[in-house]
């Protein structure tokens, strides 16, 4: 189908459908203004599915795929879906994992077209970023009329690649016509706040004045100062105009696909936009949603973060599972980003299975938490054998799944995941889920964080570094007690220490820094060694990445 007629069929005006380039096209959201999100005043209200995982291996375990082929399962069931999700970062891509398209036979097309530009919103974010990156250092250079405090300006500048050598920079160098000389650092631009305030905004006028309430750093007498009092909240939100607009795109079986927002979810909340679901929402009968790596990271920050905004919770959370990460979590053999994938991993197991079972356990007890069904999706790969599906499958729901589902989308695509289609419909519509947060807004920031850590990740408790402790003590200064808490940690365990797999309990749990994003309106509190610039491994996917004399791109995964 064409994506004219896809947009028409969910009924997006003609006026606000916009062709971009091949295979690709954006909405303009303003006519939702007409309508009252996020049920559309609808009844039922249209099935909202997230999908989440167990805690993956470097490659993943197919969250993307298991969601596109979800929704090319519920479209063949006469059920009008929608997939969401985000814009893959060109780190990663050029990086560890590759692409975020799907895979096999479940993908978003063109795929090359979502792997690396698409329609240029992160370019938007991260020339938005730098602008006020910019205009800090101009301030500072013309007078410092705001009295600026050069060491507390924490606004780094953004670059959506992996960089190690950005981590730590000094700006300003070869005299005053030069500006000021002072430290500072790159993150990639998925990490920024205004790549979260893109997602989280809810309309333009929403998201202009998120960007004013952006905190950068303090003045000389300890005031917090924001990028309202640079005057430059305007000019970064006409700057992201159309990138506030969600990109619509097509699966591979002509499932409306949409895919906006790229926020990194070990670092920041790592979930698609919300306006994209709201544009899903108003005009389908499901909108199947992704949350980035396991339920205790993306997992918990769709649930506690995207929807106290969304104004509303998933009936039905599903959690991909492989007997691949089940073997490693089980202790057959330890993976390293960066380097090759053990081949014994893709041998069956059944003894590592169950050993590793506990972290699968955990994320579902994870999910559970929410007050929300589970359904478990095993992606079956083919070094899988059927004694493996089987105790995951008996394991899963005597840990409180509601069902397991062996599922072949990579190969079959849509009609590989029937089964889990039919089953997500009768869980979603029969459960009657009853989502609440983790914790009430009223808690203390302290006590979020220790709450996190406990129910999510199995810490006995959380210790908090001096700058972390003195961070905690301004939480009310800066307006931050009623935030919520978006963890950095690494994505590779449960805990903060990426060599600690299955489910690692009683341990410490360090709070290194805390920072304050009050345009985001969330805490971000960073855990062990956790970068928010990655760097590139030994074997980066770059080098099988070209440009044939054709024109066409190959390579990207």
């Amino acid at each position: 189908m064409r994506l004219d007629m896809m947009a028409q069929s969910m009924g997006v005006p003609e006026t606000h459908f916009h062709p971009f380039g091949p295979g690709r096209a954006k909405i303009d959201p303003r006519y939702l203004e007409t309508v009252s999100p996020p049920s559309f005043g609808r009844d039922p209200s249209p099935l909202y599915v997230l999908v989440t995982g167990m805690t993956p291996t470097p490659l993943g375990e197919g969250k993307t795929t298991t969601s596109i082929g979800l929704s090319m399962a519920l479209n063949r069931l006469g059920i009008r879906t929608v997939v969401t999700i985000r814009q893959p970062s060109m780190g990663p891509v050029f990086g560890i994992k590759g692409g975020g398209a799907g895979g096999g036979k479940s993908t978003i097309e063109p795929s090359e077209v979502l792997n690396l530009h698409l329609t240029g919103d992160v370019h938007a974010v991260g020339a938005a970023h730098n602008l006020l990156a910019s205009a800090i250092d101009n301030e500072i250079h013309h007078g410092n009329r705001l009295e600026i405090n050069p060491l507390t300006v924490g606004w780094p500048r953004v670059v959506d690649l992996n960089d190690r050598a950005l981590r730590k920079v000094i700006v300003g160098l070869g005299g005053a016509a030069n500006g000021s000389p002072r430290e500072t650092r790159f993150d990639i631009t998925v990490s920024s706040e205004v790549m979260a305030i893109l997602a989280l905004s809810t309309s333009y006028g929403d998201l202009i004045a998120r960007l004013g309430d952006i905190g950068f750093g303090l003045s000389r007498d300890g005031r917090l100062l924001r990028a309202r009092d640079l005057g430059v909240e305007g000019a970064m939100a006409a700057l992201l105009r159309e990138g506030f607009w969600p990109n619509l795109m097509s699966t591979s079986e002509g499932t409306p696909a949409i895919v906006h927002g790229s926020p990194f979810a070990n670092i920041a909340h790592g979930n698609s936009s919300i306006i994209g679901d709201w544009v899903g929402l108003s005009g389908s009968d499901c909108v199947v949603t992704e949350a980035g790596f396991g339920a205790d990271l993306g997992g918990e920050k769709f649930f506690d973060i995207k929807c106290r905004s969304l104004g509303r919770g998933p009936d039905v959370a599903v959690l991909v599972a492989t007997a691949k990460s089940l073997r490693m979590h089980g202790g057959l053999a330890d993976t390293v980003a960066g380097r090759p994938i053990p081949e014994i991993l893709d041998k069956s197991d059944v003894p590592s299975v169950r050993n590793g079972m506990q972290n699968l356990l955990r994320q579902i007890s994870n999910v559970r938490r929410f007050h929300v069904p589970v359904v478990v999706a095993i992606n079956a790969h083919p070094g899988d054998s059927p004694e493996e599906w089987d105790l995951i499958r008996a394991l899963s729901v005597e840990g409180g799944a509601d069902d397991a589902i062996v599922c072949t989308h990579f190969r079959d695509g849509g009609a590989g995941a029937l089964e889990l289609a039919e089953r997500v419909r009768q869980v979603g519509r029969l459960k009657k889920a009853s989502y609440r947060p983790l914790y009430p807004d009223d808690l203390p920031v302290e006590e979020k964080i220790r709450t996190v850590a406990r129910e999510m990740y199995g810490a006995r408790d959380v210790t908090f570094s001096p700058k972390a402790k003195k961070s905690l003590a301004d939480i009310e200064r800066y307006g931050a007690a009623s935030f919520p808490v978006c963890i950095a940690k690494t994505w590779a365990s449960l805990s903060h220490d990426p060599s600690q797999k299955g489910a690692p309990s009683d341990f410490l749990f360090p709070v290194e820094e805390i920072r304050y994003a009050t345009g985001a309106r969330f805490v971000t509190a960073i855990a062990g060694d956790i970068q928010t610039m990655p760097g590139l491994p030994s074997r980066p996917a770059y080098r099988r990445i070209r440009l044939t004399s054709g024109g066409n791109v190959e390579g990207v995964s």
